[in-house]
């Protein structure tokens, strides 16, 4: 297992999500047998960064990573979890859980999330401590100073119950660095979701380019997208397999990481031993794409997502007499075609109808001055039927 620096920690490249493990059948249940054997088998060569977070698994994640690893010292290992305020309002007063929280019982306070976390996880003190999901909709949420999430961690870790501190975001590259300003200084880490995929329709690449420039470490989490960069077309499936006729398809998608500077953990959601013995493998050598390889990946990008080429230089959007965002929306059209976009509508939910692509008035002055010679008004009809669809 090769390592990498991170909060002056030696962690593991690779680290183990507790997010997708085995599972009985039975709804989110773990299978502890077989879920017990992945980590000892994890520890065991070298692994030594395990996520979590309050909600994985109906909660059981937490218990069940807590318990596993409480079989080794407290110093082997690194633990990480999350505080879940993407999925909590507040409301004179009251907290309340939403999304797919909701109907779990409501905490009195930010203190008995936090104090219940520590006693399921059965440890005095976190490794690392991250704010679930920092994005456009919860950032009210987290920002907030009456509730005082932020003033409540920076407690905690003075306090030596929490060692670093970080959050994890699907967000886009302006609301990541905006929390970052808001809070400078405060977190060290960031946790997002990063694969070859999202570098191409979600803007990944703005937002880590970002987070290198300003020196902040990354933490990848979804680096094969849920198993959607394991499992795809047969067009795709066989331009790797022409390539690297050994190689597995989740494979291309962990090695392209390796070539990105400020990655310290690619984190991978193991639910079988020979998923576990191959990403050991991948990451017990430093073996990133070549550049024939990378070529390969762009091939298959484009069987998996009908790309719009936009290059982002918003000339169209000076000329716009709406205002609208018009690449941010063909970022998010690209997005909006492949399949797997779970991410997708939290994000169109939260957009204002002056701002969504039905707003375009088909004036034709993006399509004269775009380099790229992109039919804005008809990319724009697409989505909005595509968007009512969506709704349906």
């Amino acid at each position: 297992m090769l390592y990498r620096e991170m909060c002056g920690e030696q962690v593991s490249w690779l680290g183990y999500g507790a997010m997708r493990l085995p599972q009985t059948g039975h709804r989110e249940q773990i299978d502890r047998e077989k879920a017990s054997e992945l980590i000892e088998y994890a520890y065991g060569h070298g692994i030594n960064y395990y996520d979590s977070a309050y909600r994985y698994h109906e909660g059981e994640s937490e218990l069940f990573v807590g318990e596993a690893l409480a079989r080794h010292p407290r110093d082997t290992f690194y633990l990480a979890t999350k505080f879940p305020g993407h999925m909590m309002e507040y409301d004179n007063g009251r907290f309340e859980f939403v999304g797919m929280l909701e109907g779990w019982p409501a905490p009195s306070s930010i203190a008995e999330v936090f104090e219940a976390q520590l006693e399921k996880c059965r440890v005095d003190y976190f490794d690392f401590y991250l704010l679930h999901n920092v994005d456009e909709r919860s950032f009210g949420f987290y920002t907030n100073a009456e509730i005082g999430v932020v003033d409540y961690v920076i407690k905690q870790k003075e306090l030596g119950r929490i060692k670093h501190l970080g959050f994890s975001t699907h967000g886009k590259a302006a609301i990541i660095e905006r929390f970052l300003n808001v809070y400078d200084g405060v977190f060290e880490y960031v946790q997002m979701q990063l694969n070859y995929l999202d570098w191409a329709i979600q803007s990944a690449e703005a937002a880590y380019g970002m987070l290198k420039q300003r020196g902040v470490p990354v933490i990848v989490m979804e680096p094969v997208r849920g198993g959607g960069l394991a499992d795809i077309n047969a067009e795709a499936a066989v331009l790797f397999k022409q390539a690297e006729p050994e190689a597995s398809v989740a494979s291309w998608a962990l090695r392209w990481l390796q070539d990105l500077d400020g990655v310290s953990v690619v984190l991978s959601g193991m639910s079988t031993m020979e998923q576990l013995r191959e990403n050991l493998a991948l990451f017990s050598v430093d073996n990133p794409l070549s550049e024939a390889e990378k070529q390969v990946v762009d091939q298959v990008i484009h069987t998996l997502v009908d790309l719009i080429p936009c290059t982002v230089c918003k000339y169209c959007v000076e000329g716009c007499p709406q205002g609208l965002d018009i690449p941010a929306l063909i970022s998010l059209y690209n997005e909006s075609g492949y399949g797997r976009s779970f991410m997708l509508r939290p994000r169109l939910l939260g957009m204002q109808p002056s701002k969504a692509p039905s707003a375009c008035m088909s004036c034709g002055n993006c399509v004269k001055v775009c380099p790229q010679n992109i039919d804005v008004p008809a990319v724009m009809e697409k989505f909005t039927e595509r968007l009512a669809q969506m709704r349906q």
